[in-house]
């Protein structure tokens, strides 16, 4: 072999070892999994990169590596906010790509029964960029543009359930997703079955909230609520619902001290929502309440019950009658059930 063939073979090789080498680095720096332990990353608007590389440092097992792509790749001046996941066996060119194209996850969100707008919105705050104060201001805003007074003003829109929605959504994009869910609910055939009963959309809501707190949420008996309270309400009869009253004396305390048990002085709450001071449909529902219940209204059940009591024989559940003096038979056994339990 010549020698000046023996000296190219020996260069090829150390550019094969070199470039193979840098090839490799190259390859652990961009590609290999660099993610230590599976887990969220929340990168707020006005981050810093300092800031950002603290946020994912538990998360991978080599910062530097992951700063020197991001640098490369620009996200350190260029990203975008988010709830982001992290999941082993993801190298750092996907890390670094997914932030900048905010490509982050969902978190879900339960909407409960709660009794006012601003207890919502303190839960939902706490899985949010935006705080609580902010949210409920926004709120607000937006209920006075619709005419209404404030937030609270806004619990018909929201049905309870669980909702997906990215870290990042602002108080507005929040309320539009329940207030398109609100319109396509109300559809043709429902608007004709509040019609059909002679009550507006926002009584409709109103009993519907009544008729939730009741039965517990159960859909068991909703319709035979709904059709009792109907009753009470055409005969001109007060409605006299517990809940009514619980949300009343609640609301005045601001949910700081909540009752558990309608007591006789209770019943003197002054409060447009308070059923045993007030005639009529309260001004609007006292708790979010659920699409069951709303169709249960509208579809109400055709009975003579104008008296209803919680059965302390089968938990979570009524005994109906139309009879005064029933009633008061049933009211004295679910009493004594009460004071046997020493539920004050």
């Amino acid at each position: 072999m010549k020698k000046g063939c023996s000296i190219a073979i020996i260069v090829i090789v150390l550019f094969a070892i070199i470039g193979g080498f840098f090839g490799y680095k190259y390859y652990n720096t961009y590609y290999q999994n660099n993610v230590a332990k599976d887990g969220f990353v929340l990168i707020p608007s006005d981050a810093k990169f300092s800031q950002i590389l603290d946020s994912i440092r538990p998360y991978v097992k080599d910062v530097s590596s992951f700063e020197k792509v991001a640098i490369d790749k620009n996200m350190n001046t260029f990203f975008k906010a988010g709830r982001y996941k992290f999941a082993r066996g993801t190298g750092n060119k996907d890390l670094v790509n997914m932030i900048k194209a905010g490509n982050q996850t969902e978190n879900s969100f339960r909407i409960g029964d709660f009794f006012d707008v601003y207890q919502m919105v303190g839960k939902v705050a706490l899985k949010t960029e935006a705080d609580s104060v902010k949210f409920a201001k926004d709120l607000d805003r937006i209920a006075i543009g619709k005419g209404f007074k404030n937030a609270e003003d806004l619990k018909k829109y929201f049905f309870i359930d669980t909702y997906n929605f990215f870290w990042t959504v602002t108080p507005a994009e929040f309320f539009k997703k329940f207030e398109d869910q609100y319109n396509d609910f109300w559809t043709a055939d429902r608007i004709a079955l509040q019609k059909e009963k002679g009550l507006s959309r926002d009584q409709v809501h109103a009993l519907a909230s009544i008729v939730y707190k009741e039965s517990g949420g159960k859909p068991d008996e909703m319709k035979t609520i709904a059709g009792l309270y109907m009753n009470r309400y055409k005969k001109g009869m007060k409605l006299q619902s517990d809940p009514t009253v619980i949300y009343a004396v609640n609301k005045a305390s601001n949910f700081t001290t909540p009752i558990k048990r309608v007591l006789y002085k209770h019943l003197r709450e002054q409060s447009p929502y308070n059923t045993y001071a007030n005639s009529g449909i309260p001004p609007g529902p006292i708790c979010v309440t659920d699409k069951n219940s709303v169709d249960a209204v509208l579809n109400y059940e055709s009975n003579d019950y104008i008296f209803m009591c919680a059965n302390p024989k089968k938990f979570g559940f009524h005994k109906f009658t139309n009879s005064a003096v029933e009633h008061e038979k049933n009211a004295k056994e679910y009493q004594d059930w009460l004071n046997s339990k020493n539920i004050k």
